[in-house]
């Protein structure tokens, strides 16, 4: 996504707060690198947008406490598929 700064941070936390996506999600539908997601919505957007801000923050927040349960239900569908794929 090319374009300036300022709107592309401003429309990756609309992406974040709108589908509660993780910052690995808000890269890939953006074609952008996780770190300038990370550096977008931290520090450019708290300055253009304090209330859009703590919004993101909250939806990060969510998405760091539950990344075990993600991660896990990960791990359990690759050795699920491993099987499967074993058994035939």
């Amino acid at each position: 996504m090319k374009g300036l700064p300022e709107e592309r941070a401003i429309r990756l936390a609309h992406y974040i707060v709108e589908e509660g996506a993780t910052v690995r999600q808000a890269a890939k539908k953006f074609g952008v690198s996780k770190s300038t997601v990370h550096k977008d919505i931290t520090t450019r957007l708290k300055h253009l947008n304090g209330v859009l801000y703590g919004e993101v923050q909250e939806v990060l927040g969510r998405n760091k406490r539950e990344r075990h349960i993600r991660g896990g239900l990960a791990t359990r569908e690759k050795y699920r598929a491993a099987h499967i794929h074993e058994e035939e």
